[in-house]
Order: structure tokens, then C-alpha cells, then sequence
């Protein structure tokens, strides 16, 4: 049983240049970035890691090169989601052969089943494994919410023990900060809010780009530092709003790239920005630079 907390970069997919395949060479490269930032976790095969776009070859190929190389510097999470409990079920065995440390799980998407199918679904999926499972809320992209009184049954599963939560909702956050729910936040415009309401750690995409000032923020809120911790948000807050706001993945890969690191473009089809949306971004670094 896994004892998480911390700053969790769900890692970018790095491919080839032509987007064919992955490039192992430079996902080592940009895994070793971030845990000699000191992230706390690592999570692979994420939505920021283009995990739709990835076969399931691909998926389980990643998942082992990424628990190889991590090899117990960093917690690893592992995202099994798939639309058939079937499936995720094999996401998942693999996963814990891989030695994962938890398990992220969506309840099934796009036209999926109410919260009654949703619950049999993770109850299955926890039943097939040992590991913890963190479940998964994020109905933008899900099509269901998992509402409080519904993870307050799942964590009643022995080893669903976390909730990440992407829905960018301070209210919800709190509700289910105080019904005692280990809670990662999702929204990356929320993270100090999140890590201030005692949120055990924050799933952060702009971590990919930014690892050193995420950890150097988590680590200023856990010494109740609050006001350098404000202070530091107030800088790179507007980084995390602009990729809120505009195309995550693309969003989260071209501000790394600007700050000169390499991780590329998104597979096709996703577009990358637009000039508008580049030069809006160029400009926010510029300012965070400056």
C-alpha cells in the first residue's frame, strides 16, 4: 500500500518527430529532468500523456520503459482507463507487474454507464489487483461526474484509496477535502488553492514544463510558508490559467519547448497551436522570463 502525496507529473508523451513512434531516448531524457526536479510522482499513459492516441502496444510499452527507468526514485501511477472493465482490467494487471504503485481509472466514457455501472466497473477493477486505485473525475471528458456521496462509497473498496479531481470546482474540492477524501487536484489553476485546503498532492500537467517550481511551491505550503507560497503562485499562475484555457496537451508541450525542453508536438491530429495562441504564450513567457 503506497503512500502518495506530492507533486504528480502525468509525463508527456515524446515521439519522433513525424509522430510515428515514440522516442525512447528522449522520454528517459525528459523522466530524468523531472525527478531530478524532485517530483514526488510519476504518472504514465495520462490524458497529458496523449494516452488516446497511444495503441495499446504502445500503452504497455510505455508503462514498462517508464517503471524501468523511474526504478523506485518517484512513486509511479499508471492510468489503465479503458472503456471495457475487461480491458482495464488488463491495463491494470500489467500495471502491477510492472511494480506501479496505484492505479488511475476513469469510469467508462463516452456514452457510458450511470454511477450504478460506474460502480461495478471499479469495484471490478479493484477486486482484480492488489495495488491502490485512485479513481478519476474529470466529467468534461468523461461525460459522468462522480459526485461526493459516490466517492464516498468507492472509497469503502478496500484499496480505492485517492480521488483525482479535475473539475476545476473550489467548492467541490473543499466538500471533499472535509469528508476526509485523500485527494489529488487536477485543475492546474487550483494547485495553491488545493495544496492551502490540505489536498494530499496535485496531478499538474504545467509540471511537465515548470517540475522545479511545482515541487518548490508544494514544499513552501507543506512548511506553511504561505506567503512566499503566494507570492511564487502569483508568478507562474498565469502559465497554468493560459493552459487551462486553450488546448491542454498542445498548450503544456509548447510551453516546455519555449522554455527549452523537448518535448515535441502532439500526434497527430491534434493541431498545435495556433500563431495567435503561440504568440499569446511567447508573450506569457516572456513576462515570467523577464
Amino acid at each position: 500500500m503506497a503512500d502518495l502525496q506530492g507533486i504528480c507529473t502525468p509525463i508527456c508523451t515524446i515521439f519522433s518527430e513525424d509522430g510515428s513512434r515514440i522516442d525512447e531516448v528522449a522520454q528517459k531524457k525528459h523522466l530524468d529532468r523531472l525527478l531530478d526536479a524532485g517530483i514526488h510522482v510519476i504518472a504514465v499513459c495520462g490524458g497529458t500523456g496523449e494516452f488516446s492516441f497511444l495503441s495499446r502496444e504502445e500503452r504497455l510499452k510505455l508503462t514498462e520503459l517508464v517503471a524501468r527507468h523511474i526504478d523506485g526514485r518517484a512513486k509511479l501511477i499508471v492510468h489503465a482507463s479503458a472503456v471495457m472493465t475487461e480491458e482495464t482490467i488488463d491495463y491494470a494487471k500489467h500495471a502491477e507487474g510492472q511494480g506501479a504503485d496505484c492505479l488511475l481509472v476513469l469510469p467508462p466514457y463516452f456514452e457510458g454507464p450511470t454511477l450504478a455501472g460506474s460502480y461495478e466497473h471499479y469495484e471490478k477493477v479493484a477486486n482484480s489487483v492488489k495495488i491502490d486505485l485512485m479513481a478519476y473525475n474529470i466529467p468534461v471528458h468523461s461525460g459522468i461526474d462522480l459526485e461526493p456521496e459516490f466517492v464516498q462509497r468507492l472509497m469503502e473498496i478496500d484499496n480505492i484509496r485517492y480521488l483525482k479531481d479535475s473539475t476545476g470546482d473550489f467548492l467541490r474540492i473543499q466538500q471533499l477535502l472535509t469528508g476526509g477524501i485523500r485527494l489529488f487536484n487536477g485543475a492546474d489553476p487550483l494547485m495553491f488553492h488545493g495544496l492551502m485546503a490540505n489536498a494530499v498532492g496535485c496531478f499538474w500537467g504545467t509540471s511537465n514544463a515548470i517540475p522545479e517550481l511545482a515541487v518548490k511551491l508544494y514544499s513552501l505550503c507543506q512548511q506553511k510558508q504561505w506567503e512566499q507560497a503566494r507570492i511564487l503562485w502569483q508568478k507562474i499562475y498565469a502559465l497554468n490559467d493560459f493552459i487551462w484555457h486553450n488546448p491542454f496537451n498542445p498548450s503544456v508541450k509548447a510551453l516546455g519547448n519555449l522554455l527549452g525542453h523537448d518535448l515535441r508536438q502532439c500526434r497527430r491530429p491534434v493541431q498545435p497551436l495556433t500563431e495567435d495562441e503561440a504568440s499569446r504564450l511567447s508573450q506569457l513567457v516572456a513576462d515570467f522570463s523577464g
